[in-house]
C-alpha cells in the first residue's frame, strides 16, 4: 500500500487526530504516535483515523515537501528568431525585460532564436508564445509553420511585440494571427498616444494620453477582429507621405496595440518598442506584462491540463 512506504518523519509531522488501541486500553485525542526510527505501519500501535484529517493532512504536508513542483504555473516562450534582413538591436533587453516580468509574475520560461522548437511535443508546453522583435521569415519549414498554426487553433495565446507585425510577410494566415502586417514608419519621434480601452490588463495604468517617443508603426491587411487599445494621435506626426498611405482610413488616428481572438487562440500584439530603453520604462513594462497576461488568461488552464493528461 502506498502509505506503507511513506517515511517516518512524514507521518510524525502530521499530528492526526488518532484513536489508539494499547494494550487494551483507549485513549483517544490528538496525538503523536512513538516511533522509532526504522519503524514501518505494521510495528505501529494500531489505531484507527479520521480519514477527512488524515486526507487533508497528508496533501498539505505534500505540497510542502513537493514545493512548487506540485504546482503547475504559466509557461512563456520568448522567441526571438530573425530572418535576413533588418534586426533590431533591442532584442537582448527586450529578453531581459521579458524574463524579468515572468519572475515578477512567476511564470516559467524559456528564450530561443531557433525554429526548430517548433515540434508538436516542445511546444505544446507553453501557454504563451511571445514573438519579440522578431523580423522576416520566422520559421525554417512549412512543418515548423504547421506546428505554430495547430498550436493557435487548439487555444494557444500568442503576443507580438514591435517588429513582430514585420515576421512571415508571406503568410497571410500569420498576419490574420497577428492583426496586421506591416508597412512601413516615419523617423523616430515623440507623438501622443491615445488610450482606447483602459479596462485592458495592459492599459489599465496609462494615462488617457500618453505620451511617448518610438517608430510609429502603419500596417496594412489589417483583421476586423482586432479589438483596438492604444492608437497614435496622426496630428502629432511629422511625417511627409502620411496622406498616402494612412490617410484617412482612421481619421485622425491609427491603431499602436490590440488584442483579438482569432482562429481559436487568443492574441495580443503592441507596435511599440524599438529603442533599447523602452525595456526599462515602467509604463512600457506593465503595457507588456498585460497583455501577456490577457493572451494566457483564457486557456491557460486548459492547456496544463492537456499537458498533464498527455
Amino acid at each position: 500500500m502506498f502509505f506503507m512506504n511513506i517515511p517516518t518523519i512524514f507521518l510524525t509531522s502530521l499530528q492526526l487526530p488518532l484513536r489508539i488501541q494499547i494494550a487494551g486500553r483507549k485513549h483517544t485525542g490528538a496525538l503523536t504516535p512513538t516511533i522509532n526510527p526504522g519503524d514501518t505501519m505494521e510495528q505501529l500501535p494500531l489505531f484507527r483515523m479520521n480519514i477527512a484529517a488524515f486526507k487533508s493532512k497528508v496533501v498539505t504536508a505534500l505540497v510542502i515537501l513537493l514545493g512548487s513542483s506540485v504546482c503547475l504555473s504559466e509557461n512563456v516562450l520568448i522567441y526571438t528568431k530573425n530572418g535576413t534582413g533588418y534586426v533590431h538591436d533591442n532584442i537582448a533587453a527586450s529578453v531581459a525585460c521579458l524574463k524579468k516580468i515572468c519572475q515578477t509574475n512567476g511564470w516559467a520560461f524559456e528564450v530561443s532564436d531557433d525554429a526548430s522548437i517548433f515540434t508538436a511535443e516542445k511546444i505544446k508546453v507553453f501557454d504563451v508564445l511571445v514573438f519579440s522583435n522578431t523580423n522576416n521569415e520566422t520559421f525554417d519549414t512549412e512543418e515548423q509553420r504547421k506546428v505554430f498554426q495547430d498550436y493557435i487553433r487548439n487555444g494557444g495565446g500568442f503576443v507580438g511585440i514591435h517588429s513582430a507585425c514585420g515576421s512571415e510577410r508571406q503568410w497571410p494566415w500569420f498576419w490574420a494571427n497577428l492583426g496586421g502586417k506591416f508597412v512601413r514608419h516615419p523617423p523616430l519621434q515623440p507623438f501622443d498616444i491615445k488610450v482606447i480601452d483602459n479596462a485592458n490588463p495592459s492599459t489599465q495604468h496609462l494615462p488617457d494620453i500618453w505620451k511617448w517617443e518610438d517608430e510609429c508603426y502603419y500596417m496594412n491587411e489589417l483583421n476586423p477582429a482586432i479589438h483596438i487599445l492604444i492608437a497614435v494621435d496622426l496630428r502629432t506626426i511629422e511625417d511627409s507621405k502620411k496622406d498616402s498611405y494612412p490617410g484617412r482610413i482612421f481619421g485622425d488616428y491609427f491603431p499602436l496595440a490590440w488584442c483579438q481572438e482569432f482562429d481559436g487562440g487568443r492574441q495580443w500584439y503592441t507596435a511599440l518598442g524599438h529603442k533599447i530603453e523602452h525595456y526599462s520604462d515602467k509604463n512600457f513594462i506593465q503595457h507588456l506584462a498585460g497583455g501577456i497576461r490577457w493572451a494566457m488568461q483564457k486557456n491557460a488552464r486548459s492547456l496544463r491540463a492537456q499537458r498533464g493528461a498527455d
